[in-house]
Formats: C-alpha cells, structure tokens, sequence
C-alpha cells in the first residue's frame, strides 16, 4: 500500500468515527458530569470551571477511554472536550495521554474542514513513556488560521500496513478571530490566575495548554494536578484524571 493511499485509508476511517451518533451518551455524560462537578466545586473553590460555548459542535473527540488500553496496547486519549475546542493563539499546544510505554510508532495529523489532505502528518520521536505530551504549533511550523475548524489526530500504529488497526485518538480546534477574543477577554499570558480566566470563558485549549504548562514546570504541585483533574473530569476524561491523580499520590510517597 503507497503511502498516500495509507494517508486516505487512515482520513477516511478517522471522520467515519467522528460522526458516529451517540447523542445519547452525550446527554447521559452531561447529566453526570454537572453532578460530579458541582461536587468538586464545593470541595475546591479554586478549581477551574469550565464554560463550553453555545454553539458546541458534538461528536469532535475521537476516543478517550483508557479501557482499550488494558491488553499489550496502549490506549491514548486527546485532553480536549467532545466538542470543538476554542484557542486565541496561532501556535497552541495540544495536549494527549498516553497510558502505557510503547516502542510502537506514533504519528501526528493535522486536517482542516477544507481539505482532503493532511496538513501537517508527523511521526512522534520516541521514547514514547506513559503520561501527559505536548505537541506544540511552533515546533510544526504551521499556524492556525481565524474561524477555521482542525481536526487533529494521535495514531499508535500496530501495522503500517492496515490503516484500520491503528489506536487512535482526536479532537477539534478553531481559532477565534483576535479582535473577537479580546471582546471575549482571553488571556494571553500563563498563570494560575489565567487558567481559572480562560476555562471561565471557554477557551478551553489555553486553559488545559497553560495548566499541562505549569505542571510540567513543577511536576509536585498537587495542587495544579488536582486543578487538571477537576478539569478534564469536566469533559468526561475521568480515567486520564484518575490516573494524574494517582502518580501524583506516587509521587509524594
């Protein structure tokens, strides 16, 4: 198989999950959700509350379930809600889980709603250990465009050959256009203060960005793990939370 012909196979599978219909999930998900974060915030003022914007496009998040991953493979899940997520920044970070150490490639795609073709496609320097990874615009080179939908991909690859069989996971970003972002009072800067700010209003990239920014900078906050925790509970990433949780409790033994 040419590896153009890979490229298409692998596109084709990826948007025939994205739009798979499980609108029934999804209210059964919220429901739950509001429960667990009402709780939360109880418990923790602090936490970062987030806000998900009204136009919400469902079924943008392709995996995050930790349960696939329970065999030889790794599972790995896109720290980003179901719906398209929103940024401020032309360079964003985008931030995924890994469950498990793999010597399997891993790739990075990047698509836009315009095109076929990939726009960015990448394979992931190893080594590929478990945890929370960073892929960042500026290292790519590429810069989001204003008002335009991506889809991005992390793919474990079992066979290089057969498309299907990888392990994926994904998400959706836009960028919103700067003078609409500054009406909306986005935060440009990094700091705790900007995490709470930017979950508030709905960014949710530069909130969970600035957050995984933070933690890799003082892995022993456990403060800052129970903040990113709160977080991706709130979209329904409650083993990744769990997991964070748990080394960070290794950590401080």
């Amino acid at each position: 198989m040419t590896e153009l012909k890979k490229t298409g196979t692998r596109l084709a599978h990826w948007r025939q999950c994205f739009i798979a219909p499980i609108f029934g999930a999804i209210v059964l998900s919220a429901a739950l959700l509001g429960e667990a974060t009402a709780a939360e915030a109880q418990a923790e003022p602090d936490f970062p509350q987030y806000n998900a914007p009204q136009n919400m496009t469902p079924r943008a998040r392709l995996g995050g379930s930790l349960r696939s991953g329970e065999g030889a493979d790794p599972a790995v899940a896109a720290l980003v809600p179901d719906h398209v997520g929103i940024t401020i920044k032309q360079h964003p970070a985008l931030n995924w889980f890994l469950s498990k150490q793999t010597s399997l490639p891993i790739t990075f795609t990047l698509i836009d709603e315009r095109s076929i073709h990939a726009l960015v496609e990448r394979s992931l320097a190893p080594p590929h250990h478990a945890g929370v990874h960073t892929i960042k615009f500026e290292d790519l080179g590429f810069a989001l465009q204003p008002n335009i939908q991506y889809r991005w991909y992390i793919s474990v690859v079992r066979d290089s050959d057969s498309p299907s069989q990888d392990i994926v996971t994904g998400g959706m970003i836009e960028r919103c256009e700067f003078s609409e972002c500054s009406i909306l009072g986005a935060m440009a800067t990094c700091t705790r203060e900007a995490v709470v700010a930017s979950a508030v209003k709905g960014f949710w990239y530069d909130a969970i960005g600035c957050l995984c920014e933070l933690i890799e900078a003082d892995p022993a906050d456990r403060a800052l793990r129970r903040q990113r925790a709160a977080l991706l509970r709130q979209v329904g990433l409650h083993d990744v939370a769990d997991w964070d949780l748990a080394q960070s409790h290794a950590r401080q033994r």
